[in-house]
């Protein structure tokens, strides 16, 4: 048994943030049906490359983690045969979800108020960067934009310099593909006491400054402070807790808030007349004052271009101190912890042998998520659906020569 097994999602979202949240409902046992547009129908996307074979896509497709477990139809919206099709999926759905700019799906007559009709337990999640109201509802962005209007971006990187983007994990995956997916989950649980859907709004700016409360709350709703890049604990002002160079040109990261794992480094490294010098409330949102921290970066700059990143790890990992070594993507998986957790798993593909894909990070101990599909391409499932909500061969070639599937 799947922990969520018997749970249907109808994927309307076609972004990464959306198809991130879904994947891992997917893996955790829900039924996931990516509602893709046929090529005649589709939006200008990113890129001008040159159509690719059939044989091509597959193998692409293949290593796509975030869509393994799921199906595919091709279903274009704006045809009134399309839209027919979607109700049908929608009354026996539980969950939807859709990344449009708010009031797409309004217009394509697929948005929760018609939906919520057909069927009043459906959970209708829509994803979008500043939420369905509000003055910059109908703005374009992407991560960047939303983690900067957030105030996360101010935030990230070196004192004195431009803020460091940090790709696009806090605002895609973490403010809108995680959150909706706490949100998804919690409806679900609700509609179990109530026996109604219901409305996630999830909005990607939202979620980032929800993740910043450890900063709003007392640093700056009750002290007044405004932390700055570069200037506090956690993003590089201090010693005890930073990124150093090796002797071979390659980074560790040095983790040691706790005083007493700060002491554990001073006397690996040989200088326990650092040992005073650790963590202090006021460090959290204020940068060193005393020059003496300025000595004590210094000294560890120093000793740490003495050896060689592993062999620090060696060392240091061997004696209670928080370390860890920068690693390329080649590298994370041959690490011995990613490999022992099965976050690199294999799985078989009939035409291409064993291929990689990360592993399910969610491990539960009775209802384990499991890889049950490799990634579909498009429309790979749309007759095997539409055979299962009865319809017949004949009436599936007419809608495919009208453009309403693929």
């Amino acid at each position: 048994m799947l922990a969520l097994e018997g749970i249907k999602i109808l994927d309307l979202s076609r972004g990464f943030p959306g198809a991130f949240g879904t994947w891992i409902l997917g893996d955790l046992g829900a039924e996931v049906i990516n509602i893709e547009p046929p090529p005649g129908a589709r939006a200008l996307v990113v890129g001008t490359a040159q159509p690719l074979t059939a044989e091509e896509q597959r193998r692409r497709v293949t290593y796509d983690a975030i869509n393994r477990n799921k199906k595919s139809i091709g279903l274009n919206l704006r045809s009134e045969e399309g839209h027919q099709i979607f109700y049908r999926l929608s009354e026996e759905a539980d969950v939807i979800v859709e990344g449009f700019r708010p009031g797409v799906v309004k217009r394509l007559g697929v948005d929760y108020q018609a939906i919520s009709k057909i069927n009043p337990k459906i959970i209708y999640c829509s994803l979008s960067g500043y939420g369905q109201d509000g003055p910059y509802r109908d703005l374009p962005g992407h991560d960047i934009n939303y983690i900067s209007v957030a105030g996360a971006l101010n935030l990230i990187g070196e004192a004195g310099r431009k803020p460091a983007i940090p790709l696009n994990l806090l605002a895609d995956v973490a403010g809108a593909a995680l959150y909706a997916t706490i949100g998804i989950l919690t409806a679900l649980i609700t509609r179990n006491k109530t026996g109604k859907g219901q409305y996630v709004d999830m909005s990607y700016t939202d979620g980032v400054i929800s993740m910043l409360s450890f900063i709003f709350g007392a640093p700056y709703f009750r002290d007044g402070i405004i932390p700055k890049r570069g200037g506090s604990t956690l993003n590089g002002a201090y010693p005890y807790y930073n990124v150093y160079e090796t002797k071979d040109g390659e980074f560790i990261t040095i983790g040691c808030i706790e005083p007493w794992l700060w002491e554990n480094l001073c006397r690996e490294i040989g200088k326990e007349e650092l040992i005073p010098f650790h963590f202090e409330g006021e460090h959290n949102t204020c940068p060193p004052e005393d020059k003496k921290w300025e000595e004590v970066s210094s000294s560890l700059k120093q000793i740490f271009l003495t050896k060689t990143r592993d062999e620090w790890f060696e060392i240091l990992s061997q004696n209670n101190v928080p370390i860890g070594k920068v690693y390329s993507l080649d590298e994370v998986f041959a690490d011995p912890q990613v490999l022992h957790r099965k976050m690199v798993i294999e799985v078989e593909h009939p035409t291409e042998g064993k291929i990689k894909q990360v592993g399910i990070a969610i491990k539960l101990s009775d209802t384990p998520g499991k890889v049950r599909s490799l990634p579909p391409v498009l429309g790979e499932h749309t007759e095997e659906i539409l055979t299962g909500l009865g319809y017949n061969k004949q009436r599936i070639d007419e809608l495919r020569q009208k453009g309403a599937i693929c």
